[in-house]
């Protein structure tokens, strides 16, 4: 590839909240104490992963003045300061964390020369296409690490994993769906282990994992959702409420006046296991999840192979940046 490649991701600088200078403070203990990695760093640590699997050399964070013309340059940081005092003619392939939805900056197109806006599933590159104008945001799936998620032959499984990453309503929520499933769960007699998303190390996740069969993931929707994919990666079948609809609280307030279509699996097959929308699509469901389970009908770790591994997400990333620089 012509010209270096280089990739930005920093995050927004801490200010001051309870008084003058505990931002530093804030700081040490966050550095201090056990921290889990977000989600949108995560993307950028597997994208660094995917391009040394492909031997693709890349810089971090060069400063915006040492940018050469033929570099190409790609931004995945978080909140709109990741491009302050960019000033190059250099096309930008930005994307992900720069904004939670397009009307928090309609002008981005007008401001910086992007050459695309990424997004990582269908009905989230749906949303921004129909603000900013057809093609101009392109899916680009991060790839899951397949070499670290990737189970023992050994393991003793026998748990069904429930995992909870309840975003709205979360009292409603959890009345109304999460127990009365742990209610069948119990009726059942099925064993299970109930986590909460932000609640563990990813060492913690991969051990819970590996003792698990299957997982019933509890997420209203995902723009990729890596933490079902990671357990998919282990060869976990999952049970995914997928209940259709966007219920992000903001939407009215960024102007989606009509229901938007989407997804907390959108990327899902038969192989990876079921999806359910209510309780009751749930109960009559779950017998054949379990017996599937046991029969070895599933096989999501391949799922991952063929659509989500590292090497799959850099070749995606690559032919973005060759229809981007031509």
């Amino acid at each position: 590839m012509k010209g270096r490649l280089i990739i930005y991701f920093k995050k927004p600088h801490l200010k001051d909240r309870w008084f003058w200078g505990d931002r530093y403070l804030r700081s040490l203990l966050h550095f201090f104490r056990k921290k889990n990695i977000s989600s949108l760093e995560r993307v950028f640590i597997n994208l660094c992963k995917a391009l040394k699997e492909k031997k693709i050399s890349y810089i971090k964070n060069l400063p915006f003045s040492k940018i050469k013309e033929e570099d190409k340059i790609i931004v995945l940081g978080i909140g709109k300061n990741v491009l302050k005092g960019y000033n190059k003619k250099n096309k930008i392939v930005a994307g992900i964390g720069l904004m939670t939805h397009p009307n928090e900056w309609r002008t981005i197109f007008e401001d910086y020369p992007l050459a695309t806006y990424l997004q990582h599933s269908t009905w989230t590159a749906t949303i921004y296409n129909r603000w900013y104008g057809e093609n101009t945001s392109k899916i680009w799936p991060v790839g899951i690490d397949t070499y670290y998620w990737k189970a023992e032959e050994t393991a003793a499984r026998k748990d069904i994993l429930v995992y909870v990453k309840f975003l709205w309503d979360k009292e409603k929520n959890t009345t109304e769906i999460l127990q009365p499933i742990l209610n069948l769960l119990d009726d059942h007699q099925i064993d299970y282990k109930l986590i909460a998303y932000g609640s563990y190390t990813i060492k913690e996740y991969k051990k819970i994992l590996t003792n698990s069969i299957g997982m019933i993931f509890l997420c209203e929707h995902e723009s990729q959702g890596l933490a079902y994919q990671e357990a998919l990666a282990m060869d976990v079948p999952i049970f995914a409420w997928d209940q259709g609809f966007w219920l992000d609280t903001n939407r009215f307030t960024w102007g989606e006046k009509n229901p938007v279509p989407a997804s907390s699996i959108p990327y899902f097959d038969a192989t990876c296991g079921e999806k359910f929308k209510d309780l009751e699509e749930f109960n009559s469901k779950l017998p054949r999840f379990i017996e599937s389970i046991k029969k070895g009908r599933y096989e999501p770790r391949n799922y991952i192979l063929k659509n989500l591994s590292l090497e799959k997400s850099a070749e995606r990333m690559l032919m973005i940046l060759n229809e981007a620089y031509g």
